[in-house]
């Protein structure tokens, strides 16, 4: 009897076992198979450092037409590609990953006229893009190059002042202006319009740097006509301060051309007493934008701060060529003072304008042509592209977006790649000794005085 129920209960036992095993292993196989055809992951961290940007998967997204990209390294270098790649594939049917090891397939790497590791190579069609570094930036630059057929020309007047593009101080030098455009599918070249009044035909954009000196009239008779007739310019006009060394100059003939086409640069200087300036660190001549107006340019910035340091404002209206789109204001905390000569500049709400002001804008000419139609942006300030700015939050996406809007590549703008943050802990000496005496005595000597306690309690 008692051997039939202890047999009765084994019995009973092995099949709960048998359900439980037979259970788990459903579940797993239909992870598998879940995770073969669905391939999701999540990322958590803070900046969604792990996470393809918003341009990346609009590119990839839209793609129309076969899209490869062939990555060559050694087998040990593949993984770290994969993870990048891979969601690359996953965004798109359209877009293949091929994965090429430089050692079992040295012919394929000759044939692509590839001799280092870690490249990567787009072909779309009979037209081959190289990656100019190996992460999404890079990646998805030689993608746009590869669909758009080359490199445009952006090219850079110089002459009167402006900022150097070979300058690379962290100051007012525009050397991380042409490393962030170039690496979106533009090669930016300086001009001078003093040695030759006109713009060349092969310049997909003229971009005028905030310029300390005045331009002669053949130099901006040079600029009207190539606007006119279907150009596209961005235009960046600093308040004309006459304090230290820089003294910028009123630049009567180009503002002059503005003005005829419906946008008027005052002479004044922007004090933003936001409460924005005042929490990200910047002081009243360095207004901060956190509202924008309703443009192709600024839509995808919502909730992304621009800085603007020393800043005129600018009034607009349309003409019968022109149709002006304002971009941003500043702050209804703001003022404009028209004190450009003194040392210390300091608000007097019963002299000076109160704001909100306009600070950039964007319009279009209308020269009669079907698909001639000029294009420019007018932005009072020019040290929100500078080395000093560029890396402020949202300026990068700001510039690259005006960039794409002037070339008619607006299926480009939304905000991109970003790059990893430095979430490293500096401390000072006192702190890293403290965290030293912590780590090295106070916690073992913790321990030491918990094992003597336990062991006089137990004797």
């Amino acid at each position: 009897m008692a051997n039939g129920w202890m047999q009765t209960r084994q019995t009973k036992y092995a099949a709960y076992v048998t359900v439980y095993i037979i259970v788990i292993l459903a579940v797993i196989a239909a992870a598998n198979f879940l995770a073969n055809r669905y391939n999701k992951t999540y990322d958590a961290t803070a900046n969604k450092r792990y996470s393809l940007s918003d341009q990346t998967k609009k590119v990839v997204g839209d793609l129309k037409q076969d899209v490869t990209i062939s990555y060559f390294d050694r087998s040990t270098g593949m993984q770290g590609a994969k993870d990048l790649l891979d969601r690359y594939a996953n965004l798109s049917p359209k877009l293949k990953i091929q994965y090429v090891d430089l050692l079992k397939n040295p012919t394929l790497a000759r044939a692509a006229n590839v001799s280092r590791e870690g490249e990567a190579v787009v072909q779309v069609g009979t037209r081959r893009e190289d990656a100019k570094t190996f992460d999404e930036e890079g990646v998805t630059g030689a993608l746009i190059r590869a669909l758009k057929g080359g490199e445009r020309e952006v090219c850079v007047v110089t002459g009167h002042g402006e900022h150097r593009l070979d300058d690379s101080s962290q100051g007012e030098g525009f050397s991380g202006f042409q490393t962030v455009v170039e690496r979106n599918n533009y090669k930016v070249q300086p001009i001078n319009l003093l040695q030759k009044a006109e713009v060349p035909a092969d310049c997909t954009i003229l971009v005028v740097a905030g310029p300390a000196g005045d331009y002669i009239q053949p130099e901006v008779d040079a600029i009207k006509k190539y606007v006119e007739g279907g150009g596209r310019a961005l235009v960046m006009l600093d308040p004309p301060l006459k304090l230290g060394r820089r003294q910028v100059g009123d630049n009567q003939a180009l503002t002059d051309l503005l003005a005829s086409w419906g946008v008027t640069a005052d002479k004044d200087l922007l004090l933003d007493e936001s409460a924005a300036s005042q929490l990200l660190g910047g002081g009243p001549e360095a207004p901060v934008i956190m509202q924008y107006d309703s443009h192709p340019i600024v839509n995808d910035l919502t909730n992304i701060s621009t800085a603007f340091p020393l800043s005129r404002s600018l009034e607009t209206k349309n003409t019968d060529k022109t149709t002006i789109s304002k971009l941003f204001s500043t702050s209804a905390d703001s003022f404009a003072t028209n004190n450009l000569s003194s040392a210390e500049i300091r608000i007097d709400p019963s002299k000076d304008k109160h704001g909100p002001f306009t600070l950039a804008v964007a319009g279009t000419y209308n020269n009669g042509k079907p698909a001639g139609q000029g294009r420019f942006v007018v932005v009072g300030n020019s040290a929100w592209a500078s080395n000093q700015a560029l890396g402020f939050s949202g300026n990068r996406n700001l510039l690259l977006n005006t960039i794409n809007w002037l070339s008619s590549d607006e299926d480009l703008i939304a905000i991109r790649p970003k790059a990893p943050e430095d979430r490293r802990i500096t401390l000072t000496r006192a702190q890293f000794r403290l965290v030293q005496s912590v780590s090295q005595i106070f916690l073992p000597l913790i321990v030491v005085f918990g094992g003597v306690m336990v062991w006089l309690r137990r004797r």
